[in-house]
C-alpha cells in the first residue's frame, strides 16, 4: 500500500469537503485512512450519509474522530427505499447531533438516476433544502445531468445564506454565476479528471476563488491521470463489509480492488490538478479552499470554528 505523504513533506493543509468514510467498502479501514490523510495535511473530513441505513454510522464515526464533520441526508438513489417517516428520523438525527450539516441530497438523471421517479427526487430534495434553511445549515448537493432543474429549484426555494455545496461539480462554466449568486460553493473531486481539460479549465476559471472547495468523494471519484501515484486502500476480501458491498445494487464489480477505491489522502492529487488548470500555486489554492470550507462549515453548533482553524 502506498503511504500518504508526511506532514513534513507537505506544508499545505486541506479540508475534504465531501466523502463517505462510512461506506461499507472502506468503513473497516476508516481509522487508518483518517490517520494517513491527517498525516498528509488533511485537517477535516465532511462525511456524508446517504440513507436512513447509514446515518447512525456517520454519527458514530464523528463521535470517534474529532476531525469528522457529520452530514445527514437522503441521496436521490435511495429515494425509493425511504421509510414513511424518513423526515422525522432525519430531524431526530439533527436534534441529537447539532454539529451536523445536511447532505447528501440532490437530483440525478444519469444512468442510474433516470430509473428513479424524478418527481419523487424533487420532492425529497426540496424538503431537505427547506430543512437546511430552517436549521441554518449548509447542504451538500449531488447533481447529475440535472443542472437546469437544480438552478430552477434553487431560485424558487433560495437564497441559502448558510450555503450550498455542489459536490463533485461538473456543470458548465455558464451555470456558475447563477449558482454562485444563490449561495453555492463548487466542490471539485477526482471526477474532474474525466472532463476534457479545456472544458474543465473554462469551468474552473468561472468559479470565484472564494467559492472553490476540494473533496475526494472517497471511496469513489478516483483521479484518473497518467504518471500519478495514487494512495491506495487496503482491501480485505474476507471482511464482512465486502459482502455488504457485493449486495449493493449500485456496485459495478463483485469485489472492489485497490485501484477502484479512493483514499482521502488523494485530495492532494485533486489539489495539484486544479491548481495546474488555474495556473496558480498549489499552496495558495489549498489555503483558499481550506478557508472557504471553514467558512461554509462554521454554522452554529459545528465543530469548526474559524479562529481555531486559522491558529
Amino acid at each position: 500500500m502506498a503511504q500518504a505523504p508526511g506532514r513534513a513533506a507537505s506544508a499545505v493543509r486541506l479540508f475534504d469537503a465531501h466523502c463517505h468514510l462510512q461506506d461499507p467498502r472502506i468503513a473497516a479501514a476508516a481509522p487508518s485512512l483518517i490517520r494517513a490523510a491527517t498525516a498528509s495535511g488533511v485537517g477535516r473530513f465532511a462525511v456524508n450519509g446517504t440513507s436512513e441505513k447509514d446515518w447512525h454510522l456517520v454519527k458514530q464515526m464523528a463521535q470517534e474522530h474529532p476531525a469528522i464533520i457529520p452530514c445527514f441526508g437522503l441521496h436521490p438513489w435511495w429515494v425509493p427505499e425511504r421509510s414513511p417517516d424518513w423526515m422525522d428520523s432525519l430531524r431526530q438525527f439533527f436534534s441529537e447531533t447539532p454539529e451536523a450539516a445536511v447532505g447528501e441530497t440532490g437530483l440525478d438523471k444519469g444512468s442510474h438516476g433516470k430509473t428513479i421517479d424524478f418527481g419523487e427526487q424533487v420532492e425529497v430534495f426540496e424538503r431537505q433544502l427547506e430543512l437546511a434553511k430552517e436549521l441554518e445549515k449548509p447542504v451538500s448537493v449531488h447533481c447529475v445531468r440535472a443542472f437546469g432543474d437544480l438552478l430552477e429549484i434553487l431560485k424558487r426555494t433560495g437564497p441559502f445564506p448558510a450555503g450550498v455545496l455542489l459536490h463533485s461539480y461538473l456543470g458548465s462554466a455558464e451555470m456558475v454565476p447563477g449558482l454562485a449568486n444563490l449561495g453555492c460553493y463548487f466542490s471539485l473531486s477526482g471526477f474532474l479528471t474525466g472532463l476534457k481539460s479545456t472544458k474543465a479549465k473554462k469551468m474552473l476559471k468561472a468559479i470565484p476563488l472564494d467559492r472553490i472547495l476540494l473533496e475526494t468523494d472517497a471511496p469513489d471519484a478516483v483521479p484518473r491521470l497518467d504518471n500519478v501515484s495514487l494512495v491506495t486502500v487496503p482491501v480485505d476480501t474476507s471482511d464482512a463489509d465486502i459482502e455488504m458491498f457485493q449486495g449493493d445494487s449500485t456496485s459495478q464489480a463483485a469485489t472492489p480492488s485497490k485501484e477502484s477505491l479512493n483514499h482521502p489522502a488523494n485530495i492532494h492529487i485533486v489539489l495539484k490538478y486544479v491548481a495546474s488548470l488555474l495556473e496558480m500555486p498549489e499552496a495558495e489554492l489549498a489555503e483558499a479552499s481550506y478557508r472557504n470550507a471553514t467558512k461554509l462549515f462554521s454554522y452554529p453548533g459545528s465543530k469548526v470554528h474559524p479562529k481555531a482553524e486559522t491558529a
